[in-house]
């Protein structure tokens, strides 16, 4: 049996049709769920993602595979293998996880693939100008994904990126794209909150009012 219908037997055997309901209506029922916790969804593929390591492989195939399917979980686990892959995945790959990105869209994968192409960013400068691009599309989930990719970085994050692609996104009347800038805001006011502060207190005229909320949550 191959790898993907290896997985999908175990989560068939494992789904919680009740459960799967209340996900999918979480998700304002766009996706089908088999209805597994996090925990136990990652259960179920934790000891194959530790054997892909060992391959130092990614098996592009595979995931493209697991997009394609109806099931929210199997999104979860493409973004779960590349997050563990992530040292593995080059430039040229980002134009694969672009093709995620912009489909079957919402936060819940968006908000993890970003930080696969962030990682790409501290070994890769092209990420750099590919990002400024990305944040004046007309796509929301590519605009958010350049937001939010220096997600967690601390101490790495390029500050003057950040400030310029914020600023690329200003005037925007998308909860999706405010809210992801104060986010993106608020996680680095964890490393430099002097710095998030006086960006705050410089753009304060140009920020939807959500942004300025959730920048200063912690400053």
């Amino acid at each position: 049996m191959n790898k993907f219908l290896e997985i999908k037997k175990k989560f068939e055997s494992m789904e919680d049709k009740e459960n799967s309901i209340a996900m999918s209506k979480y998700m304002r029922n766009m996706f089908d769920f088999y209805g597994l916790p996090t925990p136990k969804r990652k259960e179920i593929y934790n000891d194959f993602i530790k054997l892909e390591k060992k391959s130092k492989k990614i098996d592009w195939d595979f995931l493209n595979k697991c997009y394609e399917d109806n099931h929210r979980e199997f999104q979860y686990l493409v973004y779960d293998y590349l997050l563990a892959m992530k040292q593995y995945v080059s430039y040229e790959d980002i134009s694969k996880i672009q093709n995620y990105i912009t489909n079957k869209s919402w936060w819940d994968t968006i908000d993890f693939l970003c930080k696969v192409i962030g990682d790409v960013g501290t070994r890769n400068s092209k990420v750099k100008d590919l990002m400024i691009e990305w944040s004046k599309s007309e796509n929301i989930w590519i605009k958010r994904t350049a937001i939010e990719h220096q997600l967690c970085l601390k101490e790495k994050t390029d500050i003057k990126l950040l400030e310029q692609i914020i600023v690329n996104c200003f005037g925007s009347d998308e909860f999706f794209i405010n809210k992801a800038i104060g986010w993106a805001l608020r996680d680095y006011s964890k490393t430099n909150p002097k710095w998030v502060r006086d960006f705050v207190d410089k753009y304060n005229d140009k920020m939807d009012n959500l942004s300025i909320k959730e920048a200063s949550k912690y400053i």
